[in-house]
């Protein structure tokens, strides 16, 4: 979630996540995200500050929004935030298919949509040995795991165009799809895998190591260049200053190619955008399982979501594959038109 960056607003969210966070908890904690834009009270991060990654509180992370030559702005608590949601459904899923159990549900911290994932397992699953099972178990869950959190966050910026509330606070329709969100969402997917399989590390340490180490192969700059690269776009791709509206919307989530291209601000560095291909299921054919994951809206403004998809009415439930295209090419479309706002959604340049 982002909000204002107002003072008052800082303090009640924080003294909400220390209260909601505690100690002991077992589900990621909540992260404030920023704007990538220089105005009142973003955080921007350096290089070698980057802090200790924690999946619980902790006064040694830091966050804040980075520039890199690679992958343009990436909010860091966006990337710490996702890979820790990543870490917990992957091991959510293995619980779950380690007790031979089909179903479970999953609502994101400060939000009400409730997500049902309802797996079916393979024909053979009883003939196959425990220690073939256990194999199988770790790859679907590594696999799954990703897609969900991934496909977890698009649908929060769903939730934001349609102007949800997040923790009581004002509307967040003005960082709707900012230029930085998606990419920043799956690069903490990957790097909570990294950071998983890391045998060497526990996971606060190996995700520590892990972000350092991308951050360094996309090119990071310095402070003062990432939000130099900010003010060059003020005024065209955002405006205002208290509470910027970001009007530069990336809506690639992947759809065209399987990629998410970042946006890069011309003049800073040289460097071609990395894509990263989003996480997909693959894995569930090659060993015969199939998952429905559906998404039940809860917010106060259900109902007019639910209307893109059942115009007439009738639906309460959304289809990640079958309705997200929708969903996205609403969106542009009332972006354009409506909002004038400038959008970008670019497949990844084949050679």
């Amino acid at each position: 979630m982002k909000t204002s960056n107002t003072i008052g607003k800082f303090i009640a969210v924080s003294i909400f996540i220390f209260t909601i966070s505690g100690c002991g908890f077992t589900s990621p904690k909540v992260r404030l995200g920023s704007l990538p834009t220089p105005t009142f009270g973003v955080p921007f991060a350096e290089p070698n500050n980057l802090g200790r990654h924690s999946y619980t509180v902790s006064p040694f992370e830091n966050g804040g929004i980075v520039y890199t030559c690679k992958a343009g702005h990436i909010d860091l608590d966006h990337v710490r935030g996702n890979a820790d949601a990543t870490k917990y459904l992957i091991e959510r899923i293995n619980k779950t298919l380690t007790a031979g159990k089909e179903n479970f549900s999953f609502t994101f911290t400060m939000e009400s949509s409730d997500h049902h994932f309802k797996f079916t397992y393979p024909a053979n699953w009883n003939t196959l040995s425990k220690d073939e099972q256990a194999k199988i178990i770790d790859e679907v869950s590594f696999s799954v795991g990703p897609y969900l959190a991934y496909n977890g966050t698009v649908w929060h910026e769903i939730l934001t165009w349609f102007g949800v509330h997040f923790g009581g606070f004002e509307e967040e329709f003005n960082s709707s799809f900012s230029w930085e969100d998606q990419y920043s969402n799956l690069l903490g997917t990957r790097l909570a895998v990294e950071a998983l399989r890391d045998t060497k590390h526990n996971y606060n340490n190996a995700m520590t190591i892990a972000l350092e180490r991308e951050m360094i192969h996309l090119e990071i700059q310095p402070k003062k260049t990432a939000i130099e690269a900010g003010r060059m776009v003020q005024g065209e791709w955002f405006t205002g200053n208290f509470v910027p509206t970001t009007i530069k919307k990336n809506t690639d989530i992947g759809i065209d190619d399987g990629y998410v291209t970042p946006v890069l601000i011309p003049g800073i560095c040289e460097d071609e955008p990395l894509p990263y291909p989003v996480p997909n299921l693959d894995v569930l054919a090659k060993h015969g399982f199939s998952l429905k994951y559906t998404i039940r809206p809860r917010e106060f403004e259900a109902n007019k979501i639910l209307r893109v998809i059942y115009p007439n009415g009738g639906g309460k439930t959304i289809e990640p594959v079958r309705d997200f295209p929708i969903y996205m090419d609403y969106i542009e479309k009332q972006a354009v038109e409506k909002y004038h706002y400038i959008v970008t959604r670019q497949p990844m340049q084949k050679n």
